[in-house]
């Protein structure tokens, strides 16, 4: 029987970007909806959209844009133009 440290990452670098993609889309409708409605709804629709959908949405959005460099900052190899002070 095969152990999860024994498989192969099967997810391919498109999938979370693929997610992240749906993620915005998605949670923009609530917020189109909070800019045409009818103006006695929103208060309604202000505190989620304003606490809940607006800081997701915005999140995922920076995440697409740079979420190589938040990456590489975490990953545990070097970047390839850094040289470590122990090799000089």
């Amino acid at each position: 029987m095969a152990t999860s440290a024994n498989l192969p990452n099967t997810i391919s670098p498109g999938i979370p970007r693929w997610i992240f993609r749906w993620i915005h889309i998605i949670l923009s409708i609530p917020i189109i909806g909070y800019i045409y409605s009818p103006f006695d709804l929103v208060h309604y629709y202000a505190p989620i959209t304003r606490f809940v959908f607006v800081p997701i949405l915005v999140l995922s959005g920076l995440w697409m844009w740079k979420g190589h460099l938040v990456r590489r900052l975490f990953s545990k190899k070097p970047s390839r133009g850094a040289t470590s002070y122990a090799s000089r």
